[in-house]
């Protein structure tokens, strides 16, 4: 692997699991056992490593979700494929990331912030209108408002001050938003939908802890 992939792959690894702030050049450095003098020759400063980290990883979520749409068989199917991804990323992320990120990388944040009101956005309207069409979500949906509603719910796990770390875990609390989101726009063939959906999620999680 060449240096430069490590040096992300690494800093990723680290901000994901303590936050962007709390880990410093040398602690990045001190993971790949390398000397700073040669992080810094592919990285000027811990900006530029955090802005290449964030686009990285926007690149590889924005595929993900690509993934999901075309494996999906319906639109609530597509919603939990997703969920599937989202659970294992914030299983493993600090939830103080985000708000490092808006705090002390602006560029970066906006290249998210970007991400977030565009790409996503556009996931969540075509998810809706293809729940719609198949009539497993209600007619007469304010597609707009509830496109917009669903993004920046997204953002209220990581607010700390609501849900202290210590006693609300991300990814369950990002699951249960989601869940009650996606049973609001059902109809009631779609309100099956979910609870199949759902059970065949237990039965996997089940058998995976079984394998453990």
């Amino acid at each position: 692997m060449e240096p430069k992939e490590r040096i992300l792959l690494k800093a990723e690894e680290l901000f994901m699991q303590y936050g962007i702030r709390s880990v410093s050049m040398d602690d990045i450095a001190n993971n790949l056992g390398m000397s700073k003098k040669t992080l810094y020759q592919y990285f000027a400063d811990k900006d530029e490593l955090v802005e290449a980290v964030v686009e990285g990883h926007i690149n590889e979520v924005q595929g993900d979700c690509i993934n999901c749409r075309t494996n999906a068989t319906d639109a609530i199917h597509e919603i939990f494929l997703t969920m599937e991804h989202i659970m294992e990323e914030l299983n493993n992320m600090n939830p103080m990331l985000l708000y490092d990120l808006e705090k002390f990388h602006f560029k970066a944040y906006q290249r998210f912030k970007n991400y977030k009101d565009k790409f996503l956005l556009q996931i969540i309207r075509n998810n809706i209108e293809w729940g719609i069409k198949d009539e497993l979500y209600r007619i007469g949906l304010n597609i707009d408002i509830l496109s917009k509603y669903r993004i920046e719910s997204i953002m209220i796990p990581f607010n700390v001050a609501v849900f202290p770390p210590g006693k609300y875990n991300l990814a369950r609390t990002s699951e249960v938003m989601i869940e009650n989101f996606t049973y609001g726009l059902a109809t009631i063939k779609g309100h099956k939908l979910i609870q199949k959906y759902n059970e065949q999620r237990q039965k996997n999680l089940l058998y995976e802890e079984s394998k453990k």
